[in-house]
């Protein structure tokens, strides 16, 4: 393996003896990008702060690994992430109409249903076993009046009545959504080959999501995979208020960060409402917890779902379509969050932001009511970075290759060391200059045993750019270990 020939590979060991060459990649497995983990399947460990810095990609749309192949095994299925995916809403293109009246049809019948039921069991269920519940619901429904509901119909009884009154029974989440509301909106990407099919390749259908306002000149933070497919002039977005819903804004992408899962975007518009941000290190399991977004897309913009902060500090690992892995650091809630709520918000009883939503546990593997959302102080934190310098500050530094593992069973099948397996090396990068090439597996860093892509990151959060330190190697055409000093870089990366 000489420079950056990235022919020489692993074959699969089947009798015992040493690997031989193949014409493959190592493990079958394709370079995608720089700095990034395209095969992780360690364990997260829930007191780490999110995302591998060398990890950055591009896109985030599944939780889907993408198979690839081994040499002599045809597709490599690469571990399993927990069940999460991201909530994007893809438009459909076709029968619209068609979809939506059957999606009216649907919530009609449900309504009458509920109705039906609701009111069987109030007006005929109630009365018999609690006469005074219904005029408790009567208050809640707006019907102000007080009435006292005596024990005995009798009018000449001497058994004493029960009055029953209540205070402020109105539900706190229509003061919540009234408050927050205006400031949640809507957000449409449209790909630039939209509308072509056939000898133009694959049809792209417009994304919607969600996003909230954080600047009164514009500024609009969501999630990364809300506009991804935008990056690189490869789409347009469209930002659509509350209070102009037929009028799209045309924004600009500011910035975006793949390993927070953020983006900040901009509209030419002034004296726009801001969110009210909260704190999230102050939140309880069992706060009450509102969502607010567009689930469904632009049809059912500002919709509202309630429900309670359900954990707090949850440590997720999400792969996207190309195999790449990222830790996210959560909130978890019940609140209902569906496909088009990404980038919208999580807010507190009190009205304020605590939350960007942003995914939810597969229901296709029986989960239910589990939905995660990106705490406000890391989100507000991040967006300001994004904003200022368009990347985020204070990262640890790195060495300027992407890589993904080589887990226990690939290390016995192929007779390889476990470790974090470099897959490309940046150009100029410390890692190339210090003669690190693709195929060769990181083994110790600093001293310290590797023997996954989240062992490496850990070991850099403490160190700063411009430290030099010693990164043992195995390369495997030479058949032995060697140490390089690499000089670390700052991690300015956003894909």
């Amino acid at each position: 393996m000489n420079g950056m020939d990235n022919n020489n590979i692993f074959e699969k060991n089947t009798n015992g003896n040493e690997p031989v060459d193949s014409n493959e990649p190592l493990f079958g497995s394709d370079t995608v990008g720089v700095d990034e983990i395209t095969n992780n399947s360690e364990p997260v460990k829930i007191d780490e702060v999110p995302v591998n810095n060398e990890a950055a990609g591009t896109g985030f749309n599944s939780a889907a690994g993408a198979n690839r192949s081994m040499p002599g095994m045809g597709a490599f299925e690469p571990a399993k992430s927990a069940p999460f995916y991201t909530e994007n809403y893809v438009k459909p293109k076709k029968q619209r109409n068609s979809t939506l009246i059957q999606m009216i049809i649907v919530a009609i019948m449900s309504s009458v249903f509920t109705a039906g039921a609701i009111g069987m069991y109030f007006t005929v269920i109630v009365p018999v076993v609690q006469p005074s519940a219904k005029k408790a619901f009567n208050k809640i429904l707006g019907k102000e009046a007080e009435e006292s509901t005596s024990t005995n119909s009798n009018s000449n009884s001497n058994t004493p009545t029960t009055k029953v009154v209540i205070e402020n029974a109105s539900s706190p989440v229509a003061a919540i959504a009234k408050k927050v509301g205006p400031s949640v909106v809507g957000i449409r990407v449209t790909p630039k080959n939209e509308g072509f099919g056939g000898f133009f390749g694959n049809i792209s259908s417009p994304t919607e999501g969600s996003g909230i306002i954080i600047r009164s000149n514009g500024y609009i933070m969501t999630n990364y995979h809300v506009i991804s497919n935008a990056l690189n002039g490869e789409g347009k977005v469209e930002v659509f208020l509350p209070s102009k819903k037929d009028k799209p804004y045309e924004a600009e992408i500011i910035s975006k960060d793949y390993q927070s899962e953020l983006a900040v975007i901009k509209i030419n518009e002034t004296n726009l409402p801001v969110a009210p941000l909260g704190d999230s290190d102050k939140l309880q399991v069992g706060d009450i917890a509102v969502a607010i977004g567009n689930p469904g897309g632009l049809e059912f913009m500002g919709s509202v779902s309630s429900g309670v902060i359900s954990g707090l500090n949850r440590s997720v690992e999400v792969r996207d379509e190309n195999g790449r892995t990222k830790k996210l650091m959560v909130i978890q809630t019940d609140a209902s969050i569906n496909p088009g709520n990404s980038g919208g918000a999580l807010v507190d009883a009190e009205g304020n932001v605590i939350g960007i939503n942003t995914l939810k546990a597969d229901t296709m593997q029986g989960f239910e009511g589990i939905g995660f959302a990106i705490p406000i102080n890391t989100a507000k934190v991040t967006a300001d970075n994004l904003i200022e310098f368009k990347y985020v500050k204070g990262r640890p530094p790195r060495l300027g290759i992407m890589i993904s593992d080589v887990t226990k069973e690939m290390s016995e099948q192929y007779n390889v060391p476990m470790g974090a397996r470099v897959e490309s090396v940046e150009p100029f990068s410390g890692a190339s200059k210090a003669g690190i090439e693709p195929d060769d597996i990181i083994t110790k860093f600093n001293g310290k045993k590797v023997q996954s892509s989240n062992d490496l990151y850990d070991l850099r959060k403490d160190l700063k750019a411009g430290d030099i330190v010693d990164v043992e190697i195995y390369r495997y055409t030479d058949r032995k270990y060697m140490t390089v000093k690499v000089k670390l870089m700052e991690d300015k990366s956003t894909n």
